[in-house]
């Protein structure tokens, strides 16, 4: 039996461990960097162990660091989570050497799936159908192709190449960011299926010889190769979600595998399935089958790793209704999807039944690694939380999940929010269409929930807020209106900057408090009138319907939540304390990292769109490109050098006239 567990994870798949362990009254070890101190995971651990520093390679994936945490705190067996250290063979035998109990699969099968080349040659054999396969560039002769990390996953080290002549850059830059990733710069090429669906199935296996297949999720819908919307049951048709059962228990049964697994694949617009990785893991995304099963996955690990056999109901899985989970993360999607950092400073989703459960197969549930507070730094992935949908259909699972994702409140870190509401909205995701190509022809999708036009009347949400602030805190004349006067010549004037540039408002209220007059710049909505205003709730009547602002101000950035989304703004002082200018042409670098390669010298002409240098953080590289065609005028930092936030990168002067 296991007593004390060690949890060599951290965030979110921390946190979700843990609350089954507590359930199961098992102890549990925490593990934690140093910018992890204050994290929930630590908090909610019955005791935690300090990993010093920061870099993963320094903390969460030193082998000897997590057994000695092992020891010191007494834990009889450790959990790897997903991510780090899961997949990693020599970590599965260090455990069982030092005599504990290891909650994944045997060393052997996670070594055999591991590398992926490897793994494409085992299972062709056991009858698994596979792409054709190039382990070198020069062999490729058929385009389009996808170079692949040969070790890891979660889409680093994975780019699509469209001709020879873009091969060599793509396997030279994926195999640096597998390096970087993994610890393992191998890469391979295969083909590259146009409008593929990616499907997976979920497995377990103990120790007594079962192998079963507990259902098929889709997680077409991806961002950089990663998944970020996942559901289950797959919209399939019957035959095909048969082959994929099939295939995916065939492929445990040839690693004599144990524990939970996913079994990928690649679902062809003509039917035909294809294999493309085995993780030998608990995935991202097990709570979908979770809530349409009924089974905690976790449970079942902790129980197989006991030696126990699967229990019936993990054999058989009777599956109802439908399962949507979609990943929130700290990024900017209209960027290129370049991850955002920063403190959050309320995250809030309404409406949720339960964190980290299965619900009893109903409701909202919530698995996040974040709280009011936490701090989003740029040490590890950008991904906030999980949430997850469940309904007794498809149509209900994803509006639920949809509307519950407009309502939250997400202060302080920008996120992909407003992306993921637009894509549950998407009719081709209604029609079950949607392929890993989906975000590349959906342009729409990556628009603000909040159109421009209403932008003035969240500003002036955020300033009638802002008075009515400024009036409960007032010491003297409480009674008073904020900004009232005797002469009503002068109206209120209050300046903010925001997603379409600045907007100004300027309003009076009378005597009552009442909205005496309202303008904004640019011209914002015309008939609007002062239901209510409080310091964090504003009630407007526009055209006759009241809209209700909850508004939340942190030193000078106030975030409203309105009926259509939600609008950070920053307040603008009234008189502007002069700054240094940057020079013209200068590009900044968007968040601390580290300058991978320079591509380009100073003198050089470069086209506009034209790659300049390269920039890693939060494990993926970031490309710095040519904002117009010019002339590169400064290159002010190296290769290999670190940078901040707004480090200038490098200069573009743009070309003379030529007339």
């Amino acid at each position: 039996m296991i007593n004390r567990l060690l949890v060599a994870n951290r965030g979110e798949i921390a946190r979700r461990i843990i609350a089954t362990c507590r359930a199961l009254g098992v102890e549990t070890v925490a593990v934690h960097s140093d910018a992890d101190a204050g994290a929930p995971f630590v908090a909610e651990a019955d005791r935690a162990v300090h990993l010093p520093g920061n870099a993963p390679a320094e903390t969460y994936l030193r082998i000897e660091a997590i057994l000695d945490a092992a020891r010191r705190s007494g834990a009889d067996a450790v959990h790897p989570g997903y991510g780090f250290l899961a997949e990693n063979a020599e970590f599965a035998a260090a455990v069982t050497d030092a005599g504990l109990t290891w909650v994944g699969p045997p060393a052997k099968a996670i070594a055999a799936m591991g590398d992926k080349i490897a793994a494409k040659a085992l299972l062709a054999d056991a009858g698994v159908p596979m792409l054709p396969t190039w382990t070198e560039a020069d062999q490729v002769t058929d385009f389009p192709v996808l170079v692949k990390a040969a070790a890891g996953g979660g889409g680093r080290g994975m780019r699509v190449v469209r001709d020879a002549a873009g091969l060599p850059e793509a396997v030279a830059s994926a195999s640096r960011e597998a390096a970087a990733a993994f610890g393992d710069g191998t890469v391979f090429v295969e083909r590259y299926v146009e409008r593929g669906r990616h499907v997976e199935v979920q497995i377990f296996g103990d120790a007594h010889g079962t192998v079963a297949a507990l259902g098929v999720r889709d997680c077409s819908i991806q961002r950089r190769h990663q998944k970020i919307v996942e559901e289950a049951p797959g919209v399939l048709p019957v035959a095909v979600r048969e082959r994929l059962n099939e295939a995916a228990v065939a492929a445990g049964r040839a690693v004599e595998y144990v524990g939970a697994g996913t079994v990928e694949f690649l679902l062809a617009p003509d039917g035909a399935i294809y294999f493309l990785e085995m993780n030998t893991r608990l995935q991202v995304e097990h709570p979908v089958t979770e809530l349409c099963t009924g089974l905690d996955l976790v449970r079942l690990q902790l129980l197989v790793a006991e030696g126990e056999p699967l229990p019936a109901e993990a054999v058989a899985p009777q599956a109802s209704g439908h399962t949507i989970e979609v990943r929130l993360c700290a990024e900017e999607p209209a960027e290129g999807f370049r991850p955002a950092t920063g403190t959050l400073h309320r995250f809030a989703v309404p409406g949720v039944d339960r964190e980290f459960g299965t619900l009893g197969r109903a409701g909202l549930r919530l698995d996040s690694g974040v709280v009011d507070g936490s701090v989003v730094g740029v040490h590890y992935d950008s991904m906030l939380a999980k949430l997850v949908a469940w309904a007794p259909t498809r149509a209900e699972a994803a509006r639920t999940l949809a509307g519950a994702l407009a309502r939250a409140e997400l202060h302080g870190v920008a996120t992909n929010r407003d992306l993921l509401v637009r894509v549950l909205r998407s009719p081709t995701f209604a029609a079950a269409e949607a392929d890993t190509g989906f975000l590349d022809r959906h342009p729409e999708v990556f628009a603000p929930l909040v159109p421009a036009e209403r932008l003035p009347l969240f500003a002036l949400a955020a300033a009638l807020a802002g008075a009515a602030a400024r009036r409960v805190s007032a010491p003297v004349l409480a009674g008073l209106p904020s900004g009232w006067r005797n002469v009503p010549a002068f109206p209120q004037v209050t300046r903010f900057s925001g997603p379409a540039g600045e907007v100004e408002v300027r309003y009076r209220l009378d005597r009552t408090g009442g909205l005496a007059e309202c303008a904004t710049d640019p011209a914002g909505e015309a008939d609007v009138s002062l239901v209510e205003a409080a310091p964090a709730r504003v009630v407007l009547d526009v055209a006759g319907v009241r809209e209700s602002f909850r508004v939340h101000r942190v030193g000078p950035a106030v975030f409203v939540d309105g009926p259509d989304g939600s609008v950070t703004l920053a307040e603008l002082p009234r008189f502007p304390d002069p700054t240094a200018e940057l020079a013209a042409g200068s590009l900044v670098a968007p968040l601390p990292g580290t300058v991978t390669r320079v591509h380009v010298e100073p003198g050089q002409r470069v086209a506009a769109g034209e790659l300049l240098l390269t920039l890693e953080a939060m494990k993926l590289e970031h490309p710095v490109l040519a904002p117009i065609d010019g002339v590169v005028a400064e290159l002010p930092v190296p290769a290999g050098a670190q940078v901040e936030t707004n480090a200038v990168l490098a200069v573009v002067n743009p070309l003379e006239d030529a007339r």
